[in-house]
């Protein structure tokens, strides 16, 4: 087994070659190869600055307790505070570089695809997804992301049947990945007239999106409807076929537009969320066919298999997966995320550091 500094000579041999690749001609015009080298070169030069500046504050702390250890009086009393700072610095700096080592996620730097749906409770459960949906677009403003809406139906009592967003974001993908599943809700719902709580559920699939050398789709392969779109209740809202139905024939897979006047649009936005779920397809060594993982991500859609529950009552929000529980579910809908997203990420490392040690 190598040793950790023969690891990092590698790595760093190998941002030596990803470099001069990248400096070649010909790789310009082959955008598959540069996307790759590129991320690569991102990659092996953030472990290579984590592993810079890790070694230069060992050697700061080797000095400093040198001097500490030939000086007496004031100038003692100074270097032991530099001996203090220099070790406090060092357990986040290995753990930066721990993480780094870890294995890639390909997704990472991707772009999301969110997909939001109401599942159980009938019209509460619509009601609930629009809440989820403003909650997703308060904490991409927070991060700074650009959110597009690729398509919404809304529902009859101002709810959402579905809607799904294009978030844009370098680190999107990391802080979105966990938010795949079945969220519960607990509340009176409007309709109800005699104040009783209510569980209803929402399911959120999350996606990475991929791009056009990610997945070849032949032309041939897609069946490509065209017809009037409509609005809550099969009410009319636009008087000519600008709605696209896109199938691919070998998985089945098939992706509706609507919210766009233009077929054009509408088929441009189709193809981009087909083109995720047949990547994400493709990643899962035991998926055939998107179906499979979304059952994975989702399940039946049931309460009972909820990775998150908001209680309105009590103002709580409890995720399942980690068992952490806050009084703040008006801040959590406000987008107010962070705490839960990082406690997922720090589950997540955990979790890959003891699969790493137990190898």
């Amino acid at each position: 087994m190598r040793s950790l500094d023969e690891t990092l000579g590698v790595l760093a041999d190998e941002l030596h070659s990803v470099e001069a690749a990248l400096s070649e001609p010909d790789v310009a015009s082959d955008l598959t190869r540069l996307r790759d080298l590129s991320r690569r070169h991102k990659e092996l030069a953030e472990i290579n600055a984590a592993w810079t500046e890790l070694t230069a504050a060992r050697e700061d702390l080797a000095t400093a307790r040198e001097m500490f250890n030939a000086t007496d009086g004031d100038d003692r009393e100074q270097w032991r505070q530099e001996v203090n700072d220099a070790e406090a610095r060092l357990p986040a700096l290995e753990a930066t570089l721990e993480t780094l080592l870890l294995p890639h996620d390909p997704n990472e730097g991707r772009n999301v695809i969110l997909e939001i749906r109401g599942a159980e409770g009938g019209e509460e459960a619509n009601l609930f997804a629009a809440d989820l949906a403003e909650m997703y677009r308060r904490y991409a403003a927070m991060r700074g992301w650009k959110v597009e809406v690729l398509e919404e139906r809304q529902s009859e009592q101002g709810g959402l049947d579905e809607v799904t967003f294009l978030i844009k974001g370098d680190d999107a993908w990391s802080r979105f990945e966990h938010e795949a599943g079945v969220h519960r809700v607990q509340r009176v719902p409007v309709t109800e007239a005699k104040g009783r709580v209510h569980t209803s559920s929402a399911t959120v699939s999350v996606l990475p999106e991929a791009e056009e050398v990610d997945v070849d789709i032949n032309p041939n392969d897609l069946k490509i409807d065209v017809y009037r779109s409509s609005g809550p209740g099969g009410q009319s809202v636009n008087t000519t076929d600008s709605a696209v139905r896109i199938t691919h024939l070998p998985t089945g897979i098939v992706v509706s537009m609507q919210d766009e006047k233009s077929q054009i649009q509408n088929r441009a936005k189709a193809l981009i969320v087909l083109r995720a779920r047949l990547l994400k397809a493709a990643q899962d060594a035991q998926a055939n066919e998107l179906g499979d993982l979304k059952r994975s991500q989702l399940g039946s859609g049931g309460r009972s298999e909820k990775i998150r529950t908001y209680n309105f009552k009590e103002n709580r929000v409890t995720d399942h997966r980690i068992n952490l529980t806050t009084y703040t579910l008006d801040a959590v809908l406000g987008g107010d995320l962070d705490p839960y997203v990082d406690a997922l990420l720090a589950d997540k490392r955990a979790r890959q550091l003891a699969e790493s040690d137990g190898r």
